[in-house]
């Protein structure tokens, strides 16, 4: 054992009882936000089966591999077409990151949805999705949605459906499957650290990296179909 560490680890009997005191509660501190993903969503998780209609789908953004969606992005917008083609939503909000010329997450996610039936003029791009949260406030403060089914994987919708009620959206959220691989694991990892920011962007809403002005996307698409709703 290195020096440095001997030298720091307790030399008593009380000492290591502290110790152990204080990493329990570190670790109980550190789920907490976790937790509170988990009981406050637990109702608003459904699949494309029995989900609640709504006007708006939203799909977040979850990478592209050479300029296409990731397979688990490809998978979000499958779930979002069999809602559109279901009569589930009536119009898709596709939000993700387009901070590089080179990098263009909504239209990719577009261009995904037309090819598989879905008319353009139903899906509105964010193109400052840059994460959930913004996603979230932008598509209440820009984009007007009032009610929506959020689509995502299962370690993530919980996230998307709590920082979307603290942006003052009814939400529904669907868990698209997944096979548990390391992807899967590393994301469900991940949340753990992501729900602490959530936390604190729920209790002090921030504004987005990029707010700009209102947009009326969503409205123009539902409006075609002769909905009132937003």
């Amino acid at each position: 054992m290195p020096g440095w560490l001997r030298a720091r680890l307790p030399r008593t009997r009380l000492g290591w009882r502290r110790l152990v005191r204080v990493s329990v509660l570190v670790c109980v501190l550190a789920l907490l936000p976790a937790t509170w993903l988990r009981l406050s969503t637990d109702d608003r998780i459904r699949t494309v089966a029995d989900v609640p209609s709504a006007p708006v789908g939203v799909v977040f953004g979850a990478g592209l591999w050479n300029g296409e969606p990731s397979p688990y992005l490809a998978h979000r917008l499958d779930a979002a077409v069999r809602l559109y083609q279901g009569g589930r939503v009536h119009a898709l909000l596709v939000t993700g990151d387009n901070s590089r010329h080179d990098y263009d997450e909504p239209d990719a996610m577009r261009a995904y949805l037309v090819k598989r039936g879905v008319p353009d003029r139903r899906i509105v791009s964010d193109f400052a999705g840059f994460d959930t949260w913004d996603s979230c406030s932008r598509a209440r403060r820009i984009f007007g949605v009032h009610k929506a089914v959020l689509v995502s994987q299962g370690f993530h919708v919980r996230r998307a459906l709590a920082l979307c009620g603290a942006a003052g959206i009814d939400a529904y959220g669907v868990a698209v499957d997944e096979p548990h691989d390391v992807t899967w694991y590393f994301g469900g990892t991940r949340e753990v650290v992501a729900a602490g920011k959530a936390a604190l962007d729920a209790a002090f809403e921030p504004d987005p990296h990029f707010l700009g002005p209102r947009e009326r996307g969503i409205e123009e698409a539902l409006a075609e179909r002769g909905s009132g709703s937003r």
